[in-house]
């Protein structure tokens, strides 16, 4: 098991305000509408001045998630499938995971083929003949 360093950016791209909530999912690993649901509901029952003043200060103080940081959350090639277990956790269902990873190996199948007719081809065996010259 790998040690991922995780670091606490807002998210303003998927978030409805500045992006706090968003940047709290992908740092807990949660869903989003969860960590919205507690964030509400703990405004509501402390009374509000206390956990929108932290909101707001959090908005100020992390840093926006960078274009390239969300290119690499999303890039699901270089990603391994992260399959939910519980309804809280973020990722996939194990149902959706496994159709992705088919998709993913009929690709592959594909690129090896491909790589196998050209091996396999005499344009090959001329061009490696070529190169030993």
């Amino acid at each position: 098991m790998s040690s991922i360093k995780r670091e606490l950016y807002r998210d303003p791209k998927r978030g409805k305000l500045a992006g706090v909530c968003a940047g709290l999912s992908d740092y807990f690993n949660m869903e989003l509408w969860l960590v919205r649901i507690l964030f509400i509901t703990a405004v509501l029952l402390s009374g509000g001045p206390l956990f929108v003043v932290v909101y707001i200060a959090c908005w100020f103080i992390l840093d926006k998630k960078s274009d390239y940081e969300t290119k690499q959350s999303a890039n699901h090639d270089a990603d391994p499938i992260s399959v939910k277990f519980k309804v809280w956790q973020k990722g996939e269902p194990p149902r959706q995971a496994l159709f992705d990873l088919k998709e993913r190996l009929n690709r592959l199948d594909g690129r090896v083929q491909s790589m196998e007719t050209y091996v396999t081809s005499s344009e090959f065996t001329i061009s490696r003949e070529i190169n030993k010259l």
